[in-house]
């Protein structure tokens, strides 16, 4: 048996739209995990001030989600706060034999990543008012979309080690999976997917203030090399829903990514670098 919880603020305008993000973000835990969603329950913090209506779309979006994961939303629980909440705890199940850790991966293994970054990033512009309306869809489109469709095509290989990119960003979790495995990781900074105009908003500096603790907690341990600093900022940004990253074999990486990108997914999948031996350092960017 899998649980999880997660929940937050609102981080889209369209309370359906947040819905929908807030459920695929507490949904994920599972696929990362290899597993498959069974029941879901609302938690839902909501102020008086505001139209019941709100509270309706934002629960929609997110039993709409749930619906698409194939699993059952059963019920939850709300309270009255000063600041809209939202999200799940979800049950899941998992063969023992199947589990897919946030450690264990292996010398010559290769990394993928199935969806784009600078989520955190784009919308820090939208709140500046300085983003799209079309790059502000796109990112709503990259964080609606569940990972199960990803998940699914992993069962056809061999993960040795898998997480989903959250708060800490992908840095962060790749020290996670570094840390926990006793190997270092060479990411090809340069090769990692990024959402339209997130590099262009990072240099003007529209970087959440999360990108910079994640820095702070895990900088000593990364080798920047030549990297520049919008790159960089975009690689600690803090993502929500964002998407899985599978460290596989090196022999099995071009067909599962291969497979990946015939799948319909509807996000970018990249390939960023690779497993090592340790180093002086976990982290080192290309």
């Amino acid at each position: 048996m899998i649980q999880t919880v997660d929940f937050f603020t609102p981080i889209a305008d369209d309370p359906y739209i947040f819905g929908q993000i807030a459920a695929a973000n507490a949904l994920s835990d599972v696929w990362a995990m290899g597993g498959e969603p069974l029941v879901a329950l609302n938690i839902v913090c909501f102020p008086n001030c505001l139209d019941p209506s709100v509270l309706s779309e934002i629960m929609r979006g997110g039993a709409d989600k749930v619906r698409e994961a194939g699993a059952v939303l059963s019920g939850g629980h709300s309270v009255q706060d000063d600041e809209p909440k939202y999200g799940l705890a979800v049950t899941g199940i998992v063969h023992p034999d199947r589990i897919y850790r946030n450690c264990g991966c292996r010398p010559g293994d290769v990394l993928i990543l199935t969806k784009e970054i600078g989520n955190g990033v784009i919308n820090t512009a939208v709140k500046g008012g300085l983003a799209s309306d079309e790059c502000a869809a796109r990112a709503q489109k990259v964080m609606t979309t569940l990972n199960k469709a990803a998940k699914k095509v992993s069962e056809r290989y061999t993960v040795h080690a898998c997480t989903d990119i959250t708060g800490f960003g992908l840095i962060g979790h790749c020290y996670e999976m570094a840390s926990g495995s006793g190997v270092s990781l060479e990411i090809n900074a340069r090769s990692v997917a990024l959402l339209p105009e997130a590099a262009e908003f990072a240099g003007m500096g529209f970087v959440p203030a999360g990108a910079y603790s994640n820095m702070e907690y895990v900088g000593d341990e990364v080798d920047r090399g030549d990297i520049p600093d919008y790159l960089c900022d975009l690689l600690f940004d803090p993502q929500s829903s964002g998407g899985l990253l599978f460290s596989v074999p090196g022999d099995e990486a071009p067909a599962m990514y291969r497979e990946l990108r015939e799948a319909g997914i509807g996000t970018e999948i990249s390939v960023i670098g690779t497993v090592t031996e340790k180093k002086e350092k976990l982290i080192f960017l290309r």
